[in-house]
C-alpha cells in the first residue's frame, strides 16, 4: 500500500512541472487525495461493502471536487490533474 502511494507521489512530481516538492504534492494536490480515497473505496467495493465505498467516494468528491466511482479500476501511475475553468466577467 505505501509502495503504491510513494509511486503515485513520485509520478505526480515527475509529470507536473508545477510541482516544486514532494511535500507540496502530498498536501496540495486534490488529484492525489482523490486517488487515495478511490483506492480505499475500491477495496471496499470489491468486498461488496457498496454503501461504505460510495460514502467514501462522496466524501472525497466533497473535499476534492473529483468523483471516481468506487467500481472503476484505475491503473498504476494514474495522474489526475484537475483543471478548473476560470470565468472572468467583463463589464462593458
Amino acid at each position: 500500500m505505501f509502495g503504491r502511494l510513494k509511486e503515485d507521489i513520485r509520478t505526480i512530481f515527475e509529470r507536473d512541472p508545477a510541482a516544486k516538492s514532494y511535500l507540496e504534492v502530498i498536501l496540495c494536490y486534490p488529484g492525489l487525495h482523490a486517488v487515495i480515497c478511490h483506492r480505499i473505496a475500491h477495496g471496499l467495493y470489491r468486498r461488496r461493502w457498496y454503501v461504505a465505498a460510495r460514502l467514501i467516494s462522496q466524501i472525497s468528491r466533497f473535499f476534492t471536487g473529483i468523483e471516481i466511482h468506487p467500481g472503476a479500476a484505475i491503473g498504476r501511475r494514474f495522474f489526475y490533474r484537475s483543471r478548473f475553468r476560470n470565468s472572468y466577467r467583463r463589464d462593458n
